[in-house]
């Protein structure tokens, strides 16, 4: 029966959303104060009843009701509770009643920290936002229910739930990724608002950017955690794989990036309008596109979850609609969207421009490489092929190193124009600095001239002494050091810490992948293998029982020059429910270089087949990632897009019609003074 309950609240939110979807957008519509006030207690109500859902489906899975199909055939009496919990979005129907959850939960969020906005456009917002929680309800309805039963001879036990997906990581993955993902929903239903409402201007892009900059900060933190998860759970030993399932939320990530950075120049200059919506739309189309990948039943992958293709047929047509109606409506109001100032050839608007292009480009290589398979497959009928990681590498590096250079350039420059004594007396001892240590510094550690090393250090201070020149410059004035840094916006320090994680990441990822070594062996008893100055001598294995697994665990001495250092211990896992055999890697993590060791099969011998790596650098990867994302979270939480009341977006918008005319200049001098947080 509990079971039913969790089924009919997901057709009232179901309910309540159509309403939501028609009612305030009409009372927008006719100036109905009435129907306008009714978004928000909707919007609640909506998430009430979703929450209610979700709960009950948890609560299937705690208590083991394996009458419920979906928790047969994802949980099993032997799984720890924590992952019974978690397995509610390890599967298709749980996952997607969980990302239509969180879309309710962006929805509430609008509704109460929205009180700044006019009515009618919130009212618009929301209502749109209603619109896809009708399309996402009606999917699990329709083709994918969570709360299917399995009558009238229910399984004793569960199936399990997948071994991979039986770590920490997946607690927490999934989750701040769909809400990453979900969060683009919310740009996205503010750019369609502002077309719809002819009102695009610097208060919309004012509104906009802090919903822009946690729906990417929390995205990079749902990426960073699947590379991690990835790096330490599968046992290949790399962090990202290209793989066609984790590219989109890249794609959209890379889109995202480039929006937030478009916002800043339609709030601060009122450029860039079309280009900004247009953005909008792309980000939030990627992530129904990763949707679609992920539950298409194309592909065969860890992180699929449906096998069905006729789901596939239903997200396909959703995304034509939704996409394809918001761009006839983009193309209808476009031609309206012009520029209100000019810029010159050198100006932070090129320089954004130049970012925008350059991410864009990056995003569309990578979403050719994922799709052309597939619609190679569905043109000849014949295998999958795949694009593996050399055309991804070949393409994504050097662009990101193009990207590096303008990064050092974009927050230099001014607004409007730009001279070039003015960027030549900024950078040229910048670039002096940053070629004389990146050249010197590799060469005298590695005694060679390793150019990719080189090419990597260059520019990483190329940007870090850009960062330490901007912020000079701009307290240069100021009394004393202290008062200078306190008066810079909290956005600019979100940019800057955003830039400095980039610059780790960058240098993790690419000094990672130069040094990185490793080294596949067959061991018995008592032998050992050297690898870079480290032995790793194997002790054997003893059988260790899990909460519902058995596994062999090895135990490996390292030592370093000789002298002991550390013990490894990888595992071997077998999961008794499913029978699935998994590795459970032996890691020892440090801030410079990590030892990595993977444990094999047993062969005839009595050996043990295993593999040994030391990865310098690795963890700048996701420690960098964290930079990103809190400089991302900190732009968003900036109090003066709080403190931006209606009466101040009504003034701004009559003083960007009353300066079409004028030249700006003192609104640039301005605006290069205080408002760089780009």
């Amino acid at each position: 029966m509990i079971p039913e309950l969790g089924n009919f609240a997901l057709i009232l939110a179901f309910c309540l959303s159509i309403i939501l979807a028609v009612i305030p957008m009409a009372g927008a519509a006719r100036g109905n104060a009435l129907w306008i006030s009714l978004a928000r207690p909707l919007t609640a109500g909506v998430f009430v009843f979703l929450s209610i859902s979700l709960l009950i489906l948890g609560y299937s899975f705690v208590t083991d009701d394996f009458s419920v199909q979906f928790v047969a055939n994802h949980s099993n009496t032997m799984l720890p509770i924590y992952y019974k919990i978690t397995a509610v979005w390890g599967g298709h129907e749980g996952s997607f009643l969980f990302w239509t959850w969180m879309l309710g939960g962006w929805m509430l969020a609008v509704s109460i920290f929205s009180k700044a906005m006019p009515d009618e456009f919130v009212a618009r917002v929301l209502s749109i936002m209603g619109m896809l929680s009708v399309g996402y309800i009606l999917f699990m309805l329709a083709t994918s229910n969570p709360f299917d039963r399995v009558l009238p001879l229910s399984p004793a036990d569960g199936a399990d739930l997948n071994a991979a997906l039986q770590d920490f990581a997946f607690i927490i993955h999934p989750p701040s990724l769909y809400m990453g993902y979900v969060g683009f929903s919310v740009v996205f239903a503010f750019a369609i608002a502002a077309l719809i409402s002819g009102r695009l201007d610097a208060a919309w892009a004012r509104w906009c950017r802090p919903w822009a900059n946690a729906a990417w900060a929390i995205l990079t933190m749902g990426l960073a955690l699947g590379s991690w998860w990835a790096y330490y759970e599968l046992g290949w030993g790399g962090w990202w794989a290209w793989d066609p399932v984790e590219n989109p939320p890249m794609i959209t990530w890379l889109l995202g990036a480039a929006m937030i950075h478009s916002l800043a120049a339609t709030e601060k200059r009122g450029v860039f309008k079309s280009w900004t919506v247009l953005l909008a739309i792309m980000a939030f189309a990627s992530s129904l596109l990763g949707t679609f990948i992920t539950r298409s039943g194309l592909l065969t992958s860890v992180h699929a979850f449906a096998t069905d293709p006729t789901r596939g047929v239903y997200i396909l047509g959703f995304l034509a609609l939704i996409i394809g109606g918001s761009l006839v409506l983009y193309a209808i109001r476009a031609p309206s969207l012009k520029s209100e100032f000019g810029f010159g050839s050198f100006s932070r608007e090129v320089f954004l421009l130049a970012n925008n292009m350059i991410l864009v480009v990056a995003s569309a290589a990578i979403l050719l490489g994922t799709l052309y398979p597939m619609v190679y497959q569905a043109l000849t009928g014949g295998e999958l092929i795949s694009v593996g990681p050399p055309y991804f590498n070949a393409i994504f590096i050097p662009l990101m190193a193009i990207l590096a250079v303008f990064m050092a350039i974009g927050p230099i420059s001014r607004w409007k124009k730009t001279s070039t004594e003015h960027l030549r007396s900024q950078l040229t001892k910048v670039a002096l600095a940053a070629v004389a240590l990146g050249i010197v510094i590799p060469v005298l550690l590695t005694l060679a001239i390793p150019f990719g090393t080189i090419a990597t250090t260059v520019l990483s201070f190329w940007i870090l002494f850009a960062m330490f020149k901007d912020i000079r410059s701009k307290i240069a004035n100021k009394p004393t050091v202290a008062a200078g840094l306190r008066s810079l916006p909290v956005s600019y320090w979100g940019m800057t810490l955003a830039h400095f994680g980039f610059v780790m990441t960058m240098a993790g990822a690419c000094l990672s992948s130069i040094y990185s070594i490793e080294r596949s062996v067959l061991l018995q008893a008592g032998q050992s293998a050297d690898l870079g100055r480290y032995n790793f001598r194997f002790e054997g294995t003893r059988p260790v029982q899990g909460p519902n697994f058995i596994a062999d665990e090895a135990t490996i001495v390292v030592s370093r020059s000789g002298e002991f250092y550390k013990n490894l211990y990888p595992q071997k896992r077998l999961y008794t429910s499913s029978g699935t055999p998994t590795s459970h890697m032996g890691i020892d993590g440090r801030f410079l270089r990590d030892l990595f060791t993977t444990l094999g099969d047993q062969r005839e011998n009595g050996g043990w087949s295993m593999t040994v790596y030391v990865k310098p650098f690795v963890r700048w990867i996701w420690i960098g990632t964290i930079f990103i994302a809190f400089g991302g979270i900190l732009a968003a939480s900036d109090k003066r897009y709080r403190q931006f009341k209606v009466k101040q977006a009504e003034k701004m918008a009559k003083v960007s019609a009353a300066s079409q005319s004028a030249a700006p200049a003192s609104l640039n001098a301005g605006m290069d003074a205080g408002g760089s947080g780009a």
